[in-house]
């Protein structure tokens, strides 16, 4: 009888790669599309967390005892948690001024 698991191929640096470019589109995608403001935060909140797993997975592969890869994704938290506090009161501020979320309603400042 021969294990089911010996026929599984290890996740290798390609697989991570591809997670990140997988999360990476949808953000992007997220960030053209939409009109929300918070949706626009969620799908830069994507892109955020896509850079995470590409900097870990390059750690774990390429510099398995340094530390680099942790270091700079607990960077890009720290920004992305500092990025949704200033842009969800932005958006809590916009909304009690113009009561809408929407990003096509934010022209105030056009000639």
């Amino acid at each position: 009888m021969t294990n089911p698991m010996a026929l599984v191929a290890p996740i290798g640096l390609t697989h991570f790669l591809l997670l990140g470019t997988a999360l990476f589109c949808l953000g992007l995608y997220s960030v053209f599309i939409k009109r929300n403001a918070i949706a626009l935060l969620m799908g830069i909140e994507l892109m955020l967390n896509a850079v995470n797993v590409n900097l870990i997975a390059f750690n774990k592969f390429i510099a398995p005892a340094s530390y680099t890869g942790q270091v700079f994704s607990i960077f890009v938290i720290v920004v992305a948690a500092a990025e949704v506090a200033v842009g969800l009161a932005l958006v809590i501020s916009i909304y009690r001024d113009r009561a809408t979320t929407s990003v096509d309603d934010l022209d105030w400042l056009k000639w």
